[in-house]
């Protein structure tokens, strides 16, 4: 009776209210994530602007292990979703296992990598000798430690596929408010703890990602749900592996390679100034809170997308894509005002040196002009997840922060550092013609719906 009530609410209840009642969780979730990022760097540059340039210098590791985690999540749910709406409650029993088997190899590799890369990477990025000091203290620990950041990402979306997102919230509650609590103990040395520094940083942070796992653990191996776990029995699928990365391994890459952009971008910024890498670490931490509730939208938008595709329903499935862009543009126009109004409030947050001011208000306010085009962007590609097309995405992302942005970047950089920015709202725009002609081709055989749904 359950999975039959499950079912109507994926397939029968009103797309509008479903897609808001099953994001609005995972949008608040997000936005306490956005919190505790922007806390962390808060509470860093307290320290000092090594401190915060060190850690801007590890974004891109960080990102480079939440691409792997949350990818291969993504391809494990669009997967169950799916099995689910076409009523294979085995098939996505064996989708769930499989993904969370993966996750576990994919600790195990970054463990490696950072015990025997991290100096390497650091010290080609580092300009100073504390920054490079601080900078693989903090790698070290993030990457170690980061099995609570594989294990909860895989059970998260197993949640989420299932229709379930007030788990997956409280998941993600738990370890966002652990690590906001954690942090200035830990960093400052507060009710007689050590002052640990940047390294108290980046245990908070794990430790946070570790209380969320044991969370899931208990509310998966607890609760009933439509999909079961069963370790003692299970055997690697080859066949099943192959189609959560067909998913997942597209959106692992589009994610990485906003690693690759962020490496890319710290060498160009480190010629002009350590203080222009620091903006560009600002920066990201900011835009969570604009780009976060967006992909809380999206988590509620893929399954609902997913179920009803497998389950042939195809007016519903392009309701929910028109609402979701929607919504998503009403969030990122919010953002663009804010950015514009108020970059230099924004900035102050961040202990700020005069330098720092100079370079970061027009960068606040040129890159914000990105995020229209990328509230699209966004929605487009995980509809290309969602019916199981991942490669379209991976394409556009490729686009958007390796062909365009990145050779933008570079020759910008050559007329100033002022104008490094403007690479992003280009990238975007070009990306997000490729989008939309890709979802013409997606529904080649479905044009007349797709142009009445729209135009809606």
């Amino acid at each position: 009776m359950e999975e039959v009530q499950r079912a109507n609410k994926m397939g029968t209840a009103k797309v509008l209210p479903l897609l808001v009642s099953m994001s609005i969780p995972a949008m608040f979730s997000m936005l306490i994530q956005s919190l505790y990022n922007v806390v962390d760097s808060i509470f860093v540059a307290q320290l000092d602007e090594f401190a915060l340039t060190a850690v801007s210098l590890a974004f891109p590791v960080q990102q480079l292990m939440i691409a792997v985690g949350v990818g291969t999540a993504i391809g494990t749910g669009s997967l169950i979703s799916r099995r689910l709406g076409e009523k294979r409650r085995e098939a996505a029993s064996l989708a769930a296992e499989n993904g969370l088997f993966l996750a576990a190899l994919s600790y195990l590799l970054f463990a490696l990598l950072g015990l025997f890369g991290t100096e390497t990477f650091i010290r080609a990025f580092a300009s100073s000798e504390i920054v490079a000091e601080y900078s693989c203290t903090y790698t070290y620990i993030v990457t170690i430690g980061s099995f609570g950041l594989f294990l909860s990402s895989c059970l998260e979306k197993t949640l989420q596929a299932t229709g379930n997102m007030i788990f997956p919230m409280l998941i993600q509650l738990t370890g966002a408010v652990t690590n906001i609590v954690l942090d200035p103990i830990m960093i400052f040395g507060l009710f007689g703890f050590p002052k640990l520094g940047v390294a108290g940083a980046a245990l908070a942070t794990i430790l946070g990602q570790i209380l969320g796992m044991v969370l899931a653990a208990i509310l998966v191996h607890c609760r009933e749900h439509e999909v079961n776990f069963e370790l003692k029995k299970f055997r690697p699928r080859a066949g099943v592996i192959r189609e959560i990365y067909a998913v997942g391994f597209p959106s692992i890459i589009m994610q990485a390679i906003s690693s690759v952009m962020v490496s890319f971008l710290n060498l160009i910024l480190i010629r002009f100034s350590e203080a222009a890498v620091s903006v560009l670490g600002a920066y990201f931490k900011l835009q969570s809170f604009v780009f976060m509730p967006v992909f809380g939208l999206t988590q509620g938008a893929l399954p609902i997308i997913g179920y009803n595709y497998g389950a042939g329903s195809k007016k519903r499935m392009m309701q929910a894509l028109r609402y979701a862009t929607l919504i998503a543009c009403g969030i990122m126009g919010v953002g663009e005002l804010v950015f514009n109004l108020f970059p230099s409030q924004l900035l102050w947050m961040f202990n700020p040196s005069e330098e720092m001011l100079r370079l970061g208000i027009p960068a606040l306010r040129t890159i914000s002009l990105c995020f229209l085009p990328a509230a699209v962007g966004i929605v487009f590609s995980t509809f290309f997840q969602a019916v199981g097309s991942g490669g379209k995405s991976l394409v556009v992302s490729m686009l958007r922060q390796l062909v365009i942005l990145m050779p933008a970047a570079y020759l910008l950089s050559r007329v100033g550092v002022d104008f490094v920015w403007y690479a992003f709202p280009i990238a975007e725009v070009f990306s997000l013609g490729a989008s939309v002609l890709f979802l013409i081709r997606t529904k080649r055989g479905q044009v007349d719906t797709l142009r009445t749904t729209l135009a809606e």
